[in-house]
């Protein structure tokens, strides 16, 4: 089922989209992010329901939604959402995943997160050779600003979060031309199939922390008084 369920993704975007890379990738960028929304909707549904709660999930799978939605308005910002009946396919498509996804992890979490596994494995192979192919005439062309502002100046503190194989700041790729950003969002779609590949590891439930929860505790320092406001006054002299 799992292959099947992929096989159709991957038809609709090497095959349909063939010649169309921008509307190619906003596809399957909308798709992509989905079943992260699945994966949290049900961890929040366990959470409420009383059954289980695991903060790191939770926290890693937004950061994951985080950085596909950073791909979408990249996509977006390049024109891949221009032609309507390009957003009705990949909205409806996203529609059909969630569900099928929601269903799938309520049924079998390791399946589901082999699911994306090879989604984000597929993905990274399409932006590869996007690389091979056209990467002299994306080395001419400049870094849209909100990749700028993703890679270089947003939130890294989320942008380092659903890297699970890295520590924290370890990974800052450069930002300069349209490659630089094609680079960055290939190498993302590598982290994504490691993270995946760590929620379904059989004993995932009791090791899997987010890159900073895994991060050796901080010395105890003496606490930070703050600096009182001076009496003035009558109060002054008494």
């Amino acid at each position: 089922m799992i292959r099947f369920l992929v096989s159709i993704l991957v038809f609709v975007i090497d095959v349909l989209y063939k010649n169309r890379p921008y509307p190619r990738f906003y596809v399957l960028e909308t798709v992509a992010r989905v079943p992260y929304f699945s994966y949290l909707s049900v961890l929040h549904l366990y959470e409420t329901l009383g059954l289980w709660r695991k903060s790191d999930w939770l926290k890693v799978h937004f950061a994951e939604t985080w950085n596909e939605l950073h791909h979408l308005l990249i996509m977006e910002s390049l024109g891949g959402n221009n032609r309507w009946y390009d957003r009705l396919l990949a909205k409806s498509s996203a529609l059909v995943y969630y569900w099928v996804i929601v269903v799938l992890y309520m049924i079998s979490p390791r399946s589901a997160y082999e699911f994306m596994r090879q989604v984000e494995e597929h993905a990274f192979h399409t932006y590869d050779e996007f690389l091979k192919s056209d990467g002299e005439r994306l080395k001419l062309q400049p870094a849209p600003a909100v990749a700028v502002s993703y890679y270089l100046t947003g939130d890294l503190y989320m942008f380092d979060e659903f890297q699970t194989s890295r520590r924290p700041e370890e990974r800052r790729p450069a930002c300069d031309t349209l490659y630089d950003v094609f680079v960055n969002i290939r190498d993302d779609e590598a982290e994504h199939v490691k993270t995946m590949a760590a929620c379904k590891a059989e004993n995932a439930q009791l090791t899997f922390k987010s890159p900073h929860s895994a991060l050796p505790e901080a010395k105890s320092e003496p606490p930070i008084v703050a600096p009182q406001p001076r009496a003035t006054g009558r109060g002054a002299l008494e």
